[in-house]
Protein backbone atom coordinates (compact mmCIF):
# COMPACT_ATOMS: atom_id res chain seq x y z
CA UNK A 1 0.00 0.00 0.00
CA UNK A 2 1.10 3.14 -0.96
CA UNK A 3 -0.07 6.87 -0.65
CA UNK A 4 -1.87 8.23 -3.52
CA UNK A 5 -0.22 11.10 -5.72
CA UNK A 6 -3.01 12.34 -7.61
CA UNK A 7 -4.63 15.69 -6.01
CA UNK A 8 -4.08 17.15 -2.72
CA UNK A 9 -5.54 16.97 0.43
CA UNK A 10 -8.90 18.04 -0.05
CA UNK A 11 -9.28 20.85 2.25
CA UNK A 12 -11.79 23.50 0.88
CA UNK A 13 -9.46 25.31 -1.33
CA UNK A 14 -7.69 22.94 -3.33
CA UNK A 15 -9.78 21.56 -6.57
CA UNK A 16 -11.44 17.79 -6.54
CA UNK A 17 -9.09 16.33 -8.74
CA UNK A 18 -10.67 15.44 -12.35
CA UNK A 19 -10.03 11.73 -11.54
CA UNK A 20 -12.17 11.43 -8.11
CA UNK A 21 -14.94 12.26 -10.76
CA UNK A 22 -14.25 8.46 -12.20
CA UNK A 23 -13.57 7.02 -9.11
CA UNK A 24 -17.11 8.65 -7.23
CA UNK A 25 -19.01 7.16 -10.53
CA UNK A 26 -17.66 3.26 -9.82
CA UNK A 27 -18.05 3.99 -5.92
CA UNK A 28 -18.02 6.74 -4.00
CA UNK A 29 -16.18 4.94 -0.83
CA UNK A 30 -13.41 4.37 -3.48
CA UNK A 31 -13.25 8.29 -4.07
CA UNK A 32 -13.24 8.80 -0.30
CA UNK A 33 -10.56 5.99 0.59
CA UNK A 34 -8.50 7.39 -2.27
CA UNK A 35 -9.05 11.39 -2.16
CA UNK A 36 -9.62 11.84 1.75
CA UNK A 37 -7.57 9.20 3.46
CA UNK A 38 -4.79 8.94 1.20
CA UNK A 39 -4.77 5.40 0.90
CA UNK A 40 -4.02 3.08 -2.69
CA UNK A 41 -3.36 0.12 -3.18
CA UNK A 42 -2.02 -1.85 -6.80
CA UNK A 43 -2.86 -4.38 -8.66
CA UNK A 44 -2.61 -5.66 -12.27
CA UNK A 45 -4.99 -2.92 -14.00
CA UNK A 46 -3.81 -0.29 -11.50
CA UNK A 47 -0.31 -1.22 -13.40
CA UNK A 48 -1.63 -1.48 -16.62
CA UNK A 49 -2.83 2.09 -16.56
CA UNK A 50 0.39 3.59 -15.03
CA UNK A 51 2.10 2.27 -17.92
CA UNK A 52 -0.55 3.30 -20.71
CA UNK A 53 -0.66 7.40 -19.01
CA UNK A 54 3.33 7.30 -19.00
CA UNK A 55 3.44 8.13 -22.65
CA UNK A 56 0.41 10.70 -22.84
CA UNK A 57 1.89 12.17 -19.49
CA UNK A 58 5.25 13.37 -21.20
CA UNK A 59 3.41 16.35 -22.59
CA UNK A 60 4.41 18.56 -25.43
CA UNK A 61 2.01 19.50 -28.59
CA UNK A 62 2.23 18.84 -32.41
CA UNK A 63 0.85 19.72 -35.21
CA UNK A 64 -0.29 17.67 -38.44
CA UNK A 65 -2.27 18.36 -41.21
CA UNK A 66 -3.43 21.92 -39.18
CA UNK A 67 -4.65 19.25 -36.24
CA UNK A 68 -3.19 20.59 -33.38
CA UNK A 69 -2.74 17.84 -30.18
CA UNK A 70 -1.18 18.96 -27.00
CA UNK A 71 -0.33 16.20 -24.55
CA UNK A 72 -0.56 15.98 -20.67
CA UNK A 73 -2.50 19.47 -20.45
CA UNK A 74 -3.62 20.98 -17.11
CA UNK A 75 -7.36 22.16 -17.35
CA UNK A 76 -9.47 23.60 -14.49
CA UNK A 77 -13.00 24.61 -13.97
CA UNK A 78 -13.94 26.96 -11.63
CA UNK A 79 -17.55 27.22 -11.64
CA UNK A 80 -17.22 23.12 -10.69
CA UNK A 81 -13.74 23.50 -8.59
CA UNK A 82 -12.37 20.65 -10.44
CA UNK A 83 -8.85 20.64 -12.25
CA UNK A 84 -6.85 18.40 -12.98
CA UNK A 85 -4.46 16.90 -16.37
CA UNK A 86 -6.02 16.01 -20.02
CA UNK A 87 -4.17 13.47 -21.70
CA UNK A 88 -4.58 14.85 -24.88
CA UNK A 89 -6.58 17.92 -26.68
CA UNK A 90 -7.01 18.07 -30.23
CA UNK A 91 -7.76 21.54 -31.75
CA UNK A 92 -9.27 20.28 -34.35
CA UNK A 93 -9.74 23.81 -36.90
CA UNK A 94 -13.01 25.68 -37.76
CA UNK A 95 -13.99 28.57 -39.82
CA UNK A 96 -13.64 31.22 -36.54
CA UNK A 97 -10.72 29.41 -34.79
CA UNK A 98 -10.18 25.62 -33.18
CA UNK A 99 -12.56 23.35 -31.54
CA UNK A 100 -10.95 21.67 -28.46
CA UNK A 101 -11.75 17.38 -28.64
CA UNK A 102 -10.32 15.77 -25.37
CA UNK A 103 -9.08 12.34 -25.26
CA UNK A 104 -9.00 9.98 -22.57
CA UNK A 105 -6.25 6.75 -22.71
CA UNK A 106 -7.84 3.86 -20.62
CA UNK A 107 -6.62 0.53 -20.11
CA UNK A 108 -8.70 -2.73 -20.97
CA UNK A 109 -12.17 -2.14 -23.00
CA UNK A 110 -15.30 0.00 -22.74
CA UNK A 111 -17.18 -0.68 -19.56
CA UNK A 112 -20.47 -0.72 -18.37
CA UNK A 113 -20.71 1.69 -16.30
CA UNK A 114 -20.13 5.33 -17.32
CA UNK A 115 -17.17 6.82 -14.78
CA UNK A 116 -14.38 6.92 -17.66
CA UNK A 117 -17.53 9.13 -19.64
CA UNK A 118 -17.81 11.70 -16.47
CA UNK A 119 -14.34 11.73 -16.43
CA UNK A 120 -13.83 12.69 -20.11
CA UNK A 121 -16.93 15.25 -19.86
CA UNK A 122 -15.37 17.03 -16.91
CA UNK A 123 -12.37 17.97 -19.21
CA UNK A 124 -15.25 18.95 -21.76
CA UNK A 125 -16.56 21.19 -18.82
CA UNK A 126 -13.16 22.56 -18.07
CA UNK A 127 -11.77 23.53 -21.73
CA UNK A 128 -15.47 25.28 -22.52
CA UNK A 129 -14.67 27.08 -19.21
CA UNK A 130 -11.28 28.20 -20.25
CA UNK A 131 -11.64 28.75 -24.12
CA UNK A 132 -15.19 29.86 -24.26
CA UNK A 133 -15.94 27.72 -26.73
CA UNK A 134 -18.66 24.45 -26.91
CA UNK A 135 -17.15 21.12 -26.65
CA UNK A 136 -19.61 18.61 -28.06
CA UNK A 137 -18.02 15.56 -28.42
CA UNK A 138 -14.69 13.94 -27.24
CA UNK A 139 -13.17 10.19 -27.35
CA UNK A 140 -12.03 7.63 -24.90
CA UNK A 141 -9.27 5.23 -26.66
CA UNK A 142 -8.88 1.43 -25.06
CA UNK A 143 -5.78 0.07 -25.07
CA UNK A 144 -7.33 -3.42 -24.73
CA UNK A 145 -9.33 -3.43 -28.16
CA UNK A 146 -6.98 -0.45 -29.75
CA UNK A 147 -9.78 2.06 -30.90
CA UNK A 148 -11.69 5.26 -29.89
CA UNK A 149 -15.17 5.36 -28.77
CA UNK A 150 -16.49 8.43 -29.24
CA UNK A 151 -18.65 10.40 -26.81
CA UNK A 152 -20.93 13.16 -27.36
CA UNK A 153 -21.57 15.21 -24.33
CA UNK A 154 -24.94 15.12 -24.02
CA UNK A 155 -27.34 16.99 -21.47
CA UNK A 156 -27.58 13.57 -19.51
CA UNK A 157 -24.07 12.85 -19.18
CA UNK A 158 -23.34 17.19 -19.03
CA UNK A 159 -25.80 16.25 -15.61
CA UNK A 160 -24.20 13.17 -14.29
CA UNK A 161 -21.00 14.91 -14.49
CA UNK A 162 -22.49 18.61 -12.73
CA UNK A 163 -24.16 15.86 -9.83
CA UNK A 164 -20.70 14.08 -9.65
CA UNK A 165 -18.83 17.10 -8.53
CA UNK A 166 -21.53 18.32 -6.60
CA UNK A 167 -21.55 14.93 -4.59
CA UNK A 168 -17.80 15.19 -3.91
CA UNK A 169 -18.19 18.81 -3.15
CA UNK A 170 -20.17 17.50 -0.15
CA UNK A 171 -18.00 14.64 0.94
CA UNK A 172 -14.92 16.30 0.94
CA UNK A 173 -16.73 19.01 3.09
CA UNK A 174 -18.51 16.39 5.33
CA UNK A 175 -14.46 14.78 5.70
CA UNK A 176 -16.75 11.33 6.19
CA UNK A 177 -16.11 8.27 4.51
CA UNK A 178 -19.22 6.59 3.43
CA UNK A 179 -19.66 2.79 4.45
CA UNK A 180 -18.90 -0.16 2.19
CA UNK A 181 -21.58 -1.48 -0.09
CA UNK A 182 -20.72 -5.27 -1.50
CA UNK A 183 -21.43 -5.09 -5.43
CA UNK A 184 -19.77 -7.85 -6.62
CA UNK A 185 -18.25 -6.82 -9.70
CA UNK A 186 -17.06 -3.49 -9.23
CA UNK A 187 -15.79 -4.70 -5.41
CA UNK A 188 -13.88 -7.69 -7.35
CA UNK A 189 -12.17 -5.64 -9.88
CA UNK A 190 -11.31 -2.97 -6.96
CA UNK A 191 -7.53 -2.68 -6.32
CA UNK A 192 -9.06 -1.21 -2.50
CA UNK A 193 -10.57 -4.34 -1.66
CA UNK A 194 -8.68 -5.65 1.26
CA UNK A 195 -8.80 -2.26 2.29
CA UNK A 196 -12.66 -1.51 1.61
CA UNK A 197 -13.55 -4.83 2.72
CA UNK A 198 -17.07 -4.62 1.58
CA UNK A 199 -18.00 -8.45 3.00
CA UNK A 200 -18.15 -7.07 6.24
CA UNK A 201 -21.30 -5.42 5.36
CA UNK A 202 -22.72 -8.15 3.10
CA UNK A 203 -22.24 -10.76 5.78
CA UNK A 204 -24.42 -8.87 8.57
CA UNK A 205 -26.70 -8.37 6.13
CA UNK A 206 -27.35 -11.61 5.14
CA UNK A 207 -27.04 -13.07 8.19
CA UNK A 208 -29.56 -10.91 9.00
CA UNK A 209 -32.30 -11.79 5.98
CA UNK A 210 -31.58 -15.36 7.37
CA UNK A 211 -32.87 -14.84 10.91
CA UNK A 212 -35.64 -12.80 9.25
CA UNK A 213 -36.55 -15.09 6.84
CA UNK A 214 -36.58 -18.30 9.76
CA UNK A 215 -38.44 -16.03 12.04
CA UNK A 216 -41.33 -14.98 9.67
CA UNK A 217 -41.51 -18.94 8.91
CA UNK A 218 -42.14 -19.94 12.26
CA UNK A 219 -45.14 -17.39 12.83
CA UNK A 220 -46.80 -18.72 9.75
CA UNK A 221 -46.24 -22.32 10.97
CA UNK A 222 -49.45 -23.67 13.28
CA UNK A 223 -48.95 -24.66 16.60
Amino acid sequence: MAAHADGATQDGDEPIPLSALQHAVYCLRQAALIHLERVWAENRFTAEGQVLHAVADKGGSRKARGLRRVMALPVACRRLHIAGVADMVEFHPTADGETPYPVEYKRGKPKLHRADEVQLCAQALCLEEMTGRPVPEGALYYAETKRRVAVPFDPALRALTEDTAQALAELFASSRTPPPTARRERCRACSLRELCRPDTVARPATAWRNRRVEQLLAEETPS
